[in-house]
């Protein structure tokens, strides 16, 4: 396995300690004893505690997002395929990381200006050839709509898990099976709602 260097120790510690703490709680000295660096070796490469902050939300949101457009830009794979490949996708990655889009929601809304570049940078708004394959295939949908269910669907069962557990209505035992049947019927849901549009045009 390849030994991480000084600045991928920093940085995999302060994903760490920012996602326990957030960003007021975290001191650089924690980061610090977490990676075993010397605190003037974390000023040195990053500067400040919010540039190295900035550098893990970046990381974050490219992490949650990032997911999105290779999916979502390519004219070969059919919509249907791509609602199945984004869903899929997602739950992998969430039941490793199931802190992820709490983290970096909570961040945005602290900090509106933080993500502009790397959003700008995502493509996200610009997915103009899904506007032309949607309409090609005779759905009647934004842009905005489509993403907005597939992320919507798929993220929520983790922003919410804590709320569904505490109810009752579900335990900490069933609920990775409960997500994992879901998703495998979120692309059904999907579809249907696509085919409904198809409905509103004519």
């Amino acid at each position: 396995m390849t030994e991480l260097t000084t600045e991928q120790k920093i940085i995999e510690a302060a994903q760490k300690i920012f996602t326990q703490k957030g960003f007021a709680a975290t001191r650089t000295r924690d980061i610090a004893e977490e990676s075993g660096i010397n605190l003037a070796l974390i000023n040195y490469y990053f500067g400040s505690k919010q540039k190295l902050f900035k550098i893990i939300v970046e990381n974050k949101f490219m992490e949650l997002f990032g997911i999105l457009e290779p999916i979502l830009s390519n004219d070969e794979i059919k919509i249907e395929e791509k609602v199945t490949l984004v869903t899929n996708n997602y739950t992998n990655m969430l039941m490793k990381n199931e802190d992820l889009p709490i983290f970096v929601l909570n961040n945005i809304k602290r900090d509106k200006d933080l993500l502009k570049d790397v959003i700008k940078q995502s493509k996200l708004p610009t997915l103009f050839g899904l506007e032309r394959q949607l309409k090609a295939e005779g759905y009647n949908i934004s842009i905005l709509n489509f993403v907005m269910n597939i992320i919507s669907m798929s993220l929520f069962p983790f922003i919410s898990k804590d709320l569904f557990i505490s109810s009752g209505l579900i335990d900490e035992e069933n609920y990775r099976a409960f997500v994992t049947d879901r998703t495998s019927q979120i692309p059904n849901w999907i579809m249907l709602i696509l085919e409904s549009t198809k409905n509103e045009a004519s």
